[in-house]
């Protein structure tokens, strides 16, 4: 007897998700006639969430981990994934769906941001796994084909997007590192025979940390690796800020947060260090006692001085340098938060091309 075709279709989250509630139905009624079976995995926020802590769950109320399932069908050429837009989950929308969940009686366990004990520690990997694009690295090891319907692309090519009016007197300018960053230290070689690798880090002092401990490298595969210097990084950012106050155009930061999970925190961690630099070196032993990560942005450092002592000098500081400063890009103005509040609030892909098509004075 032949298979039943199979059609997966992804449960997301937000837009998606209310979209999936009218199309679904059109789309099951529509293949039944073929008797091609539809099938909805839930990888949303909240379904990922359960499905990776379902220690901390009653029977009823765990899930299966819809995205490994799919990752390991995503290598099969039969397979057909419908897969819908998914958030790359930043902190404060961890957050926020795990206190959703918890609400709803589901005792999964709070986001330890900065992880002390070892139990702590685990949580925090854990949740590693949800954070930013866990998603589309997953369902695109396989035969992913993105490629656009002709009539989309038809379509695209009659109706483009309207760029905002350009002129050569235009301020904006991408600042970028001439030194010391990741393209300038870009080394990567082809590996002959199969063979294992790892990541160590050497300390000045003679000391090493494992960072990433053996992995298979199979014959004809290339690695790459690539180093950021954090002192010619700093150096870098002082010198877009003095420009950019200097241009009198507004000073924002464009990162990838929520794929480069590791790198980009720090990357942002020392834009915000930089430009508040008065302010980190003036409470440097106030900020080491409520344990300050600039990493984590303004968004955390609020929260933490929130009924310090200190707190209303602090946030009078942190004002007076955004007035004496450049102009900041602002997230949302209404409410003052800034581009500095949280490392993954601006996403460059996005934002630059919104940028180029609002024709903005930017730096």
């Amino acid at each position: 007897m032949t298979e039943k075709s199979k059609i997966y279709y992804t449960l997301t989250d937000e837009a998606p998700m209310l979209a999936t509630h009218s199309f679904l139905p059109i789309l099951k009624a529509f293949t039944r006639s073929a008797d091609i079976e539809i099938e909805v995995p839930d990888i949303s926020l909240a379904g990922r969430i359960l499905a990776n802590f379902s220690e901390y769950l009653r029977y009823e109320q765990k899930v299966p981990d819809a995205l490994a399932e799919l990752g390991e069908l995503a290598t099969k050429p039969e397979t057909n994934i419908i897969k819908l837009p998914n958030i790359s989950a930043s902190v404060p929308q961890l957050e926020e769906a795990i206190a959703e969940l918890q609400e709803q009686g589901f005792a999964v366990p709070n986001y330890p941001a900065e992880p002390k004990t070892e139990e702590e520690k685990a949580v925090n990997k854990k949740y590693a796994k949800v954070l930013g694009s866990a998603v589309n690295p997953v369902l695109r090891e396989g035969n992913s084909d993105r490629r656009a319907p002709k009539a989309v692309k038809n379509y695209a090519k009659a109706n483009p997007h309207r760029m905002g009016v350009w002129s050569a007197d235009s301020k904006t300018l991408v600042a970028r590192m001439s030194d010391g960053d990741f393209y300038g230290s870009e080394n990567s070689t082809s590996v002959e025979k199969d063979g294992k690798f790892r990541i160590v880090f050497y300390g000045n002092d003679g000391s090493e940390k494992v960072l990433k401990d053996y992995a298979p490298l199979k014959a004809g595969e290339v690695i790459d690796s690539s180093v950021m210097g954090l002192a010619a990084l700093k150096t870098f950012v002082g010198e877009a800020i003095a420009e950019a106050m200097e241009k009198d155009v507004l000073l924002s930061a464009h990162l990838k947060a929520t794929m480069m999970k590791v790198s980009d925190p720090i990357i942002f961690g020392a834009i915000v260090e930089t430009y508040f630099k008065d302010v980190f070196e003036k409470y440097k032993d106030t900020f080491a006692e409520i344990d300050i990560n600039p990493n984590f942005g303004l968004a955390t450092l609020f929260e933490k001085i929130s009924g310090h002592p200190k707190e209303a000098e602090i946030r009078s500081d942190i004002e007076k340098t955004i007035e004496n400063g450049p102009r900041l890009a602002m997230v949302n103005s209404d409410k003052g938060i800034t581009n500095f509040h949280v490392s993954s609030d601006v996403i460059v892909d996005a934002s630059m091309a919104a940028r180029s098509r609002r024709r903005e004075d930017v730096e």
